[in-house]
């Protein structure tokens, strides 16, 4: 019925607003905004009704959750960063319908998600700093995925991505794009040393290992990502532990995806983390690759390794 138009990782650091306003960090992100403006661009030329967004700003600590409220209004400083982001306004419609279909499908395939389309949760800035690019006029509709999962499996996330598409093909009468919203290596500059690294990554060898990736990513060899995914997330520093990209290839068909990533915003750093936007062509796929569900099979203590 419906269609999965566009999937793609992208970057959403706050130096992109500071890049707007006028100081000595006016226009020093504008090709990562570009980017981000180029995918809303091509959002549209696909028809797309409504972006999903895997978030590594929401941060849980039991079962996955959809921030499907029927609109999202309001005004947002970051707690974490009140310096790079304050005062930030936003304004773009929701979809419950659709959320409330995703967490359905995903109970189906054995991973707990809880739909919340009558609340007062505000998105995190994983969802508002690309909105503020790719949906300033609000053409678009979004549901904001929490993906920031400090006790969940990555196979879980990756049959969570899996179930979302079968949910929109099968189920919902429109079509979807799928954004995975977090970095790759994500080690912050110690503390003292942020301006230093306000445009380097943190260390050559978080570097060279972005780079491979990538590389990887730009030939396709998806079997061999998804292999290294769980050292990746834990040595690279991750960000939300890399759920948000094991969503986007749970979306895609995991290890069977047969797509090479197109890099929009060429790899660059901020405050010692690595960020790209890169688009990653929907192909058909079967699911056969997707992992299954851990968590509605779990029955008690396991390592963190396993955990990854």
């Amino acid at each position: 019925m419906g269609k999965v138009a566009l999937a793609a990782k992208i970057t959403h650091v706050p130096s992109m607003y500071l890049s707007e306003l006028d100081g000595p960090r006016k226009g020093s992100r504008q090709d990562a905004i570009d980017g981000h403006v180029e995918i809303g661009r091509r959002c549209r030329e696909l028809g797309v009704d409504t972006i999903v967004v895997f978030d590594t700003h929401w941060l849980v600590n039991a079962s996955y959750h959809v921030n499907c409220a029927p609109q999202f209004e309001g005004t947002y400083t970051s707690n974490e960063l009140p310096h790079f982001i304050s005062n930030l306004a936003y304004a773009f419609p929701g979809n419950p319908a659709l959320g409330q279909l995703l967490a359905r499908v995903c109970n189906e395939h054995g991973v707990e998600a809880l739909a919340h389309p009558a609340t007062t949760l505000g998105p995190e800035y994983g969802t508002l700093v690309p909105m503020r690019y790719m949906n300033s006029d609000q053409h678009f509709k979004v549901v904001s995925v929490s993906a920031l999962c400090t006790v969940h499996y990555l196979n879980d996330s990756a049959r969570l991505g899996w179930a979302m598409r079968k949910a929109v093909e099968e189920h919902y009468d429109g079509t979807v794009a799928f954004l995975a919203s977090g970095s790759l290596s994500h080690r912050f500059a110690q503390n003292g040393l942020a301006p230093e690294y306000a445009f380097k990554i943190w260390s050559p060898f978080l570097q060279t290992l972005d780079h491979e990736v990538v590389e990887i990513w730009k030939r396709g060899d998806w079997k061999t990502f998804c292999e290294m995914l769980p050292e990746y997330a834990s040595k690279g520093h991750g960000e939300g532990f890399m759920h948000d990209t094991a969503m986007l290839l749970g979306v895609l068909g995991w290890s069977a995806y047969d797509g090479k990533a197109e890099v929009v915003t060429p790899y660059f750093g901020a405050s010692g983390t690595g960020q790209i936007n890169a688009i990653f062509p929907v192909t058909p796929q079967d699911g056969h690759a997707v992992p299954k569900a851990v968590a509605s099979m779990a029955d008690g203590y396991s390592t963190v390794a396993t955990r990854l």
